[in-house]
């Protein structure tokens, strides 16, 4: 969300790369549909091979168009002066450095995503094309709409406090944002559950709505030692907005819940929604978001770091040309944010091998845990990936290069795969997580 993007400057984007070669168009099991077919591996029929090529390709050239435009609407707005312009009219309003904030930042940041807006257009025009947003353009700009007044009252107080800080602070601010960004970044975790999402999206409760799944769901906990209360766990009336599946943790502490897409528990059977399930559920027990939320705090650690030490070479030799008066200036914020986005950029490929790292950590768990709940928990996994795969168009054969930069999840084969393989109670192999 645009709170998260600010309080770390980052600059979002989302990578594709292409690959010429590809699988054969023959698949060489039914497809995921035939809950009683074998999968070997998996593969799309020549009819969806064919979209998720297509879709594939778009999606690279989407990532270098979004990349280069997204620092280009950073530098057009430096180029043209309009943090400036901004600064000015904000100090002419007040001398209140707070005030000032309230006038500066909706005014640059609705700036950037109005610039911005045309790509995400482009994305829901694609998403709709496909056929994986069922989502009215009504529904679509009022969520926009909403996302922008969120983020806009966040950021406020996080540029705010963060000026302060390096007005206060010259040598040392990059070290004092960081400390001071750490609490803000898990009270926006651990409120986002509760009071943002309900803004977007509907939630019920799992139990009023699958009583019966709830039913197999809690043998799953019960496999893996866990007690997860039915208050925490919900179903979110996706179907209404997209086609995909998607099941998810999030929150930490008190906010800690587990959300299934209606979508999911809808279109997939009982064992597979157990597996979606007790992936999540290893998140849930083995402390991922923990993880990666240590990961990415220290990520912005290195950032902020990063940016200290090349700022004051940027200013001096285009702070003049920016109307950018020094460091302190409210209009060095896009200096900031366009810095941070490179260093961003180039340290995504470590953040996607972590986030894999864990995601495939998961899929042993969820694999391991149903594993006695329901017949054959490969076959049922891979089934699952199967769906998940031919409704999310997902393109087969990915390029390397395209995964190790930007993939936050094993592709889609890679998982099928492994599901397919990984049977160590038949080979007498210890288990990693459920004994």
């Amino acid at each position: 969300m645009k709170a998260i993007a600010v309080l770390t400057l980052f600059v979002g984007f989302t990578a594709a790369d292409a690959r010429t070669s590809e699988l054969a168009t023959t698949p060489s099991v039914a497809a995921g549909s035939d809950s009683h077919s074998v999968i070997t591996e998996y593969r799309l029929p020549p009819n969806k091979l064919e979209k998720a090529k297509s879709l594939y390709r778009t999606r690279v050239a989407m990532f270098v168009v979004s990349t280069i435009y997204g620092l280009a609407v950073i530098i057009f707005v430096l180029a043209a002066r309009l943090a400036p312009r901004f600064r000015d009219r904000a100090e002419r309003a007040s001398q209140r450095r707070f005030v000032q904030a309230i006038i500066f930042a909706p005014l640059l940041l609705l700036t950037l995503d109005g610039l911005s807006l045309p790509v995400s257009i482009y994305g829901q025009y694609l998403q709709q094309s496909y056929g994986l947003s069922v989502q009215g353009w009504a529904s679509w700009f009022w969520d926009w709409v909403k996302s922008e007044l969120v983020g806009t009252v966040i950021a406020i107080l996080l540029i705010w406090g963060l000026y302060a800080i390096l007005r206060r602070s010259p040598r040392r601010w990059w070290f004092y944002s960081w400390l001071a960004s750490i609490p803000v970044v898990l009270l926006l975790v651990l409120i986002q559950p509760i009071f943002i999402d309900p803004l977007f999206n509907k939630f019920a409760s799992l139990e009023d709505k699958q009583p019966q799944l709830l039913a197999q769901i809690e043998k799953v906990m019960q496999r893996g030692g866990l007690s997860i209360e039915r208050s925490r766990m919900f179903e979110m009336q996706a179907s209404d907005k997209v086609t995909t599946y998607n099941a998810y943790v999030t929150g930490i502490g008190a906010s800690k819940r587990v959300v299934v897409w209606d979508n999911t528990s809808r279109d997939m059977t009982i064992p597979e929604t157990m597996f979606v399930f007790g992936h999540e559920q290893g998140h849930y027990v083995l402390n991922h978001i923990w993880l990666m939320l240590t990961f990415a705090i220290l990520g912005l650690l290195v950032g902020m770091y990063l940016a200290y030490r090349s700022v004051g070479v940027v200013l001096a030799r285009f702070g003049r040309r920016w109307a950018v008066r020094d460091l302190g200036d409210w209009a060095s914020l896009p200096v900031l944010m366009l810095l941070l986005g490179v260093f961003e950029l180039i340290g995504q490929p470590i953040m996607a091998n972590f986030s894999r790292y864990l995601e495939h950590q998961a899929d042993i768990y969820g694999l391991e845990v149903i594993h006695g709940l329901t017949p054959d928990s490969p076959q049922v996994a891979a089934h699952a990936f199967q769906k998940l795969g031919e409704k999310a168009l997902s393109y087969p054969n990915p390029n390397p290069v395209f995964v190790f930069f930007v993939f936050d999840h094993p592709p889609i084969h890679a998982r099928t795969r492994f599901a397919t393989e990984y049977r160590p109670w038949d080979q007498g192999q210890v288990t990693h997580y459920i004994k």
